[in-house]
């Protein structure tokens, strides 16, 4: 085993190339689109800067992400704000190009022994395929194998589901403090009844509260969680593929019989793509 290690950290080490992350384009132009329709809406009704008030925001913004933070412990908070790039960002992998690969990885490993893929492991990008190969090249048990690949796989998952908690408490939370403010504001003007110069602002208050709470949850906080959750759901598909071919590549599994194996994973639509010749 010493050996293949060695083999691994020697001078033929092929080095990893940068993957660039794609914006993701519905993300941004969804955002976009839905800032700019309201933005209209506002702006052909006259009077855009009547919209702009310090207080409503104050309440609204600053109390949602404050009892967002609340609501989960500051580090797990801090950390999983990592997780919001991949709603900007995607690193799609086909599924269909992981079974490729696999099945490729198969063939080689059915003709020359498993301990060529040793060298193939290393030009893999993805870490969790990587390493699954590499555990099997170093001829671990299957059990362990997919004990160690299933933890990996549920800590990939809990993080993505917490990112998205974040996002879902805070299109919670700023509708909320929307109400909030809608209060504050009716209880100024009613403090004020004799006072007709002061009902506006506090009238402005208590609408805006619930105009600001409203956009934060259903253009940015809601939309961002489920993008999220879908793009966890692709990413745990795809580890979930990788996990299967490496046991059944470990297992000596004819190419055929892993590819047929993956392609039960995926949709009826994705199953009628040819993986390629035998």
């Amino acid at each position: 085993m010493s050996g293949g290690h060695g083999r691994r950290a020697g001078p033929k080490r092929k080095p990893r190339q940068r993957i660039v992350c794609p914006v993701d384009i519905s993300t941004i132009s969804g955002l976009v689109t839905a800032v700019s329709l309201v933005g209209l809406a506002i702006f052909m009704g006259g009077g855009a800067l009547g919209f702009v008030n310090v207080p409503s925001m104050l309440i609204t913004l600053g109390g949602g992400l404050a009892a967002t933070m609340t609501a989960f412990p500051l580090p797990k908070f801090l950390g999983a704000m990592g997780v919001v790039k991949n709603a900007f960002f995607s690193k799609p992998q086909s599924p269909i190009e992981v079974i490729k690969k696999l099945v490729e990885f198969s063939k080689k490993a059915r003709r020359e022994g498993i301990l060529v893929l040793e060298q193939e492991a290393e030009g893999i990008d993805d870490n969790f395929l990587r390493n699954g190969i590499e555990l099997a090249v170093d001829g671990m048990e299957p059990e362990l194998i997919r004990s160690i690949l299933d933890t990996d796989l549920a800590y990939v998952a809990e993080r993505h589901r917490l990112g998205a908690a974040i996002f879902g408490k805070l299109g919670d939370y700023c509708p909320a403090f929307g109400m909030i403010g809608t209060l504050v504001g009716l209880v100024q003007m009613l403090q004020n009844m004799n006072d007709p110069a002061a009902l506006g602002p506090g009238m402005a208050t208590a609408l805006l509260t619930t105009l600001y709470g409203a956009i934060v949850a259903n253009v940015i906080a809601l939309p961002i969680k489920d993008k999220l959750e879908a793009r966890s759901e692709e990413e745990v598909l795809v580890k979930s593929l990788m996990l299967e071919g490496v046991l059944s590549i470990q297992s000596g599994d004819n190419p055929r019989v892993v590819e047929h194996k993956l392609k039960s994973f995926l949709s009826p639509a994705l199953r009628a793509h040819e993986i390629g010749p035998e």
